[in-house]
């Protein structure tokens, strides 16, 4: 089975995501901003998920994990928890 590593920060609004999201884009650091902003407990590690395999996240998130470019920011992507954005960093 494909196993993935990702992580990602978890906000309430799509404006918010999108403003982090153009923080990273222009050079701040994923990890620092998950910190910073999450409000997923992932936060407190830089948003990192560790290793997971298909179906042991939410559909929505199932969907960009499994067919994004690797080390690339993606999201906003909206779940029942909010606004996330998403770096897939391994896929094997």
């Amino acid at each position: 089975m494909v196993q993935a590593t990702a992580r990602h920060l978890l906000v309430s609004s799509e404006d918010q995501c999108q403003t982090l999201k153009q923080q990273i884009v222009d050079g701040a650091d994923f990890a620092e901003i998950a910190r910073a902003h999450s409000s997923c407990p992932s936060g407190a590690q830089g948003g990192e998920l560790g290793s997971f395999g298909p179906g042991m996240m939410v559909k929505e998130f199932d969907e960009v994990v499994f067919s994004a470019p690797l080390n690339e920011v993606q999201g906003p992507v909206k779940t029942q928890f909010g606004f996330h954005l998403l770096e897939v960093t391994s896929r094997a």
